[in-house]
């Protein structure tokens, strides 16, 4: 008989779900060439194994139970609907056999089926979104905090996506070499996306999730070593390494946040710093400048400074406009704001933040930032105003931890 688990692995389906939640959906859709039957079937695999692992114990290969279950729960699902009128379609899939992977200039599994459901018939959003949901196991919340979009109106356009991949039949199959620049732009969004949701937990309790971060990392490692010209590629892999290098110093000892201008760069790490700081120096040698890039050259200037007094602000904010030239948004332009404030003074910078109010009203960071401008002008009530709209809308505990403490220094000034 095998051992109960232990109450001190109540968590294991949900570890097992963050690792292996994106292969089992890829194994199906090979299978049986449906995202909805893929997805429904994973979905339910692992409900199973929520009822049955603290009973029956951890089985000896949890990401091969989830599958073998997953399929089987599939394979019962097209026999119960084998009487509709696509009866034989249905029995095809059911007899047809199981395929060897595809050969592909991408081996790693994951990587691969990235750049397969970024496919250019979908729209780069819908692209981007569905391969969060599908492969990487982001919640249609958290995709939805990403784009900044409400969770009904992305919950419609994966819909959409999913629905456009069934009517027009298109294939599910690994891009050939040639196939992979065009592809490249949503690849590289969707691993940007999976280290930002990691980096800054857009809900619970932990401010980081550091398997969110180390996966990205770990693809942008394996996307410089099969496309080592392109210079996006290798400044995503310098902006997460100089952001990846800052987590030691993040959080204090009780998961408390920690900004960037009080933390101790002694604990940064220094070879991710030497390694992100070198490949900037590539990119810049390359003289094709991109979004990605940038934002690894601004990483590089903060990482430079012995200390927050030390920073180039008029080289960040240089960098910062050309970003905008380049890659023009609200978040962008919110940044650039920060910037603003430490180079021409805050009142400067709250006047740009004003103007990005109708976009980025419902995103808890620009209330943030609005905050901390109008606290250090002096306008307190105004400040707290701002620091209670801010912690409504943050979603992380740590997050909000910390602006609640902003929020007490102010009232208590």
């Amino acid at each position: 008989m095998k051992a109960r688990i232990p109450a001190v692995a109540a968590g294991v389906v949900e570890r097992v779900f963050r690792e292996e939640y994106g292969r089992a959906v890829a194994v199906l859709v090979r299978r049986f060439g449906d995202f909805d039957i893929a997805e429904e079937a994973v979905q339910e695999a692992f409900a199973t194994a929520v009822r049955r692992w603290p009973d029956d114990g951890l089985p000896p290969r949890p990401a091969g139970w989830i599958i073998t279950t997953a399929r089987n729960a599939a394979v019962d699902r097209l026999r119960r609907e084998a009487a509709r009128a696509d009866r034989h379609a249905q029995a095809a899939l059911l007899r047809a056999p199981i395929e060897p992977a595809e050969e592909g200039p991408v081996h790693d599994d994951r990587l691969r089926l990235i750049f397969t459901c970024c496919h250019p018939a979908l729209a780069p959003a819908a692209r981007v979104a569905l391969t969060l949901r599908l492969l990487c196991g982001l919640t249609t919340a958290e995709i939805a905090r990403a784009f900044l979009v409400t969770e009904p109106t992305m919950a419609q356009r994966l819909v959409r996506a999913k629905g456009k991949i069934r009517d027009a039949r298109i294939p599910y199959r690994v891009p050939a070499e040639h196939e992979l620049p065009d592809r490249l732009p949503a690849v590289l969004s969707v691993v940007y996306l999976v280290f930002n949701e990691g980096y800054a937990a857009g809900s619970g309790a932990r401010l980081v999730r550091e398997d969110l971060c180390a996966e990205a990392v770990r693809l942008g490692r394996l996307l410089a070593a099969l496309m080592p010209d392109e210079p996006e590629v290798l400044g995503l892999l310098a902006l997460m390494l100089l952001t990846e290098s800052r987590r030691p110093a993040r959080t204090g000892p009780e998961g408390e946040l920690v900004p960037l201008p009080e933390q101790d760069r002694r604990l940064w790490d220094a070879d991710l710093v030497a390694e992100g700081q070198a490949l900037v120096r590539r990119c810049l040698r390359r003289g094709r400048p991109g979004p990605y890039q940038i934002q690894a050259a601004i990483s590089a200037v903060h990482s430079d400074a012995a200390d927050a007094a030390s920073t180039d602000w008029g080289q960040v904010l240089r960098l910062y406009d050309q970003l905008t030239a380049l890659a023009p948004s609200p978040v962008v332009a919110l940044n650039r704001a920060v910037a603003v404030a430490e180079v021409e003074g805050p009142e400067a910078a709250l006047r740009l933040v004003s103007e990005l109010e109708t976009g980025l009203g419902t995103f808890h960071v620009l209330h943030a930032v609005r905050a901390d401008l109008l606290r250090r002008l002096g306008r307190r009530s105004e400040a707290i105003a701002a620091y209670e709209a801010a912690i409504t809308g943050a979603g992380n505990a740590a997050e909000a931890a910390f602006l609640r403490r902003r929020l007490g220094e102010l009232g208590n000034g």
